[in-house]
C-alpha cells in the first residue's frame, strides 16, 4: 500500500509510542500529538490522510474535536474507545468517525483497520471515473464527491463509500451483513447498530441537498434499498 500521512492523537505516551512504531513499520509518516486542544489547528494547517483519535484527551476531548472538524474536513477518522463502551462507539460515529477500535488493541488489528480505511479513501487504479446520475444526485468517483442540485454534498469518507455501495446496487436490497463485509471488513454480529446510524446520517445529508428526498429506503427485516425513480 502507498505510504500515507497519519496523525495519531493519544495522551498515553507509552501506548502512543507503540502504535506509532507499528504505523511507521508499515511505511507511513506519523505525527503524534498528546493534547486535544492543538488537533484542529494542526489538521487545518497540515491535513493528514487519516486521523487516529483517542476519546479521552486533555484540553479538548475527541468528541469536541470531531464536532469542530466535521463537515469541513472529510478525511477518514479512526476513533480509539474504551473497551465495551457502547456510548463512545455510537457517539463517535454520530459525530462523523469512520470506524472505531477498543483499547487495548493489538498492533496487527490497528493496522488492519487503518489499511482498510486508507483503501476506501483512495480510488483503486482502474476504477471507473464516469459520474453516476440519479435525478438530482450525481456521484463523481474520480473526485470521491457527491453533488446535489445546489453543489457538493458534505460527506465523510465512510458516508461516501456507503452511498457508492448502495448506488452500485440500485434496485437491489442490500442486507446488513453485506454492508459490514464490504465497508468494514467484518461480519455483522446481529447487534451492532453502527451501520444503521451511518445510513441514517447519509439519508439526512441527502434529504438536505435533494429537496427533502432520499433514494435510500429501509426494507424492514431485510436491509436497505437504493431506489431509482422512474
Amino acid at each position: 500500500m502507498q505510504p500515507a500521512s497519519l496523525l495519531l492523537v493519544e495522551d498515553d505516551v507509552p501506548l502512543a509510542t507503540l502504535m506509532a512504531q507499528a504505523m511507521r513499520r508499515d511505511g507511513h509518516e506519523v505525527v503524534v500529538l498528546h493534547r486535544g486542544d492543538v488537533v484542529v489547528d494542526h489538521i487545518r494547517a497540515h491535513p493528514p490522510d487519516l486521523l487516529v483519535l483517542d476519546v479521552m484527551l486533555p484540553g479538548m476531548d475527541g468528541f469536541e474535536i470531531l464536532r469542530a472538524l466535521r463537515p469541513g474536513w472529510t478525511g477518514p477518522v479512526l476513533v480509539l474507545t474504551a473497551r465495551g463502551d457502547d456510548f463512545d462507539h455510537v457517539a463517535g460515529l454520530e459525530l462523523g468517525a469512520d470506524d472505531y477500535v477498543a483499547k487495548p488493541v493489538l498492533p496487527a488489528v490497528l493496522m488492519a483497520r487503518i489499511r482498510a480505511l486508507l483503501r476506501r479513501a483512495r480510488p483503486a487504479e482502474g476504477d471507473p471515473s464516469r459520474p453516476l446520475r440519479f435525478g438530482d444526485l450525481e456521484i463523481v468517483p474520480g473526485a470521491r464527491e457527491a453533488r446535489g442540485r445546489h453543489g457538493p454534498i458534505p460527506l465523510t469518507d465512510a458516508e461516501y463509500d456507503l452511498l457508492v455501495h448502495l448506488a452500485s446496487h440500485a434496485g437491489e436490497v442490500v442486507d446488513r451483513d453485506a454492508l459490514f463485509q464490504a465497508l468494514r471488513g467484518i461480519p455483522y454480529d446481529g447487534l451492532d447498530r453502527s451501520m444503521d446510524l451511518r445510513v441514517s446520517k447519509l439519508r439526512a445529508h441527502l434529504r438536505e441537498h435533494l429537496d427533502g428526498r432520499s433514494p435510500i429506503r429501509t426494507v424492514h427485516g431485510r436491509g436497505y434499498l437504493f431506489v431509482v425513480d422512474p
